[in-house]
């Protein structure tokens, strides 16, 4: 596949880089410091300069992709929240347009948590919410992966594990930890995968080494309503009536 990466440089995404070379994909990556993306991204990856803020640099990076996976998330700033973690997702899917293609969203463990502190500072996990329901809306076939915290996995806990209903909401370690390459390693594998379409899911790790195939594990989860806006067993804390106008706008703008 001719996979682009958003947020290739990023921690996770340059794992997808790598693993997608490794795997025989054709890599593309969107990076906005070309120096910086030559020092960290596999020799063969095309780099392509824009920035998925702005949608006037993106037709040419996502020009011939059969895939995109977005690994890239903003860090608290105020209003990063809406213009990375949501408005990127926006502008790749906008400028996407009628063109086909496999969607592997990355989000996070959490993500349906409204009333915590860390949303009511940043809204992070409401803008990643809705980034989540551009992509189910799109048309195109999507996974979405919402990793728990990054490498706070001890060295024996490497069992992958998928969960489903963002249960564990006490918005710590305590709610399950992955490492890096593992994160990317599944939303690679979502691509090819066809149990893995239309499924939204949390990802953590546990003791016990890590699973050969994991297309048993995809297999096993329940699918997203279809025409739906939020994973099947997702708790109503973001109700879609009470979204602004615009968020509601642009939801129905891409709704494919």
């Amino acid at each position: 596949m001719h996979v682009l990466v958003v947020g290739a440089t990023g921690t996770v995404g340059r794992h997808v880089a790598a693993q997608a070379v490794g795997s025989g994909h054709s890599a593309r990556a969107l990076v906005r410091d070309l120096p910086r993306a030559q020092l960290l991204l596999p020799p063969s990856t095309e780099l392509v300069l824009g920035d998925g803020t702005d949608p006037t640099t993106l037709p040419r990076a996502v020009d011939g992709v059969d895939a995109v996976v977005f690994a890239h998330g903003s860090h608290g700033a105020p209003g990063d929240a809406e213009r990375i973690d949501y408005g990127v997702v926006h502008h790749v899917l906008d400028t996407l347009g009628p063109r086909r293609a496999r969607i592997a969203l990355m989000t996070s463990i959490g993500v349906t948590v409204h009333d915590g502190g860390y949303n009511r500072s940043t809204h992070g996990h409401d803008w990643k919410r809705r980034a989540e329901r551009l992509v189910r809306r799109s048309g195109h076939p999507y996974t979405i992966v919402r990793p728990g915290w990054f490498d706070y996995n001890r060295d024996d806990e490497r069992r992958l594990v998928f969960l489903q209903g963002d249960k564990r909401r006490s918005g710590g370690p305590s709610d399950g930890a992955v490492a890096r390459d593992q994160i990317a390693r599944v939303l690679l594998a979502a691509l090819t995968c066809p149990a893995a379409e239309h499924k939204t899911f949390e990802l953590i790790a546990e003791p016990g080494s890590e699973q050969e195939d994991l297309d048993p594990l995809f297999a096993a989860l329940v699918a997203d309503p279809p025409g739906g806006y939020d994973g099947p067993l997702d708790p109503d804390t973001l109700p879609l009536a009470a979204e602004p106008e615009r968020v509601r706008a642009e939801l129905d703008a891409l709704t494919g």
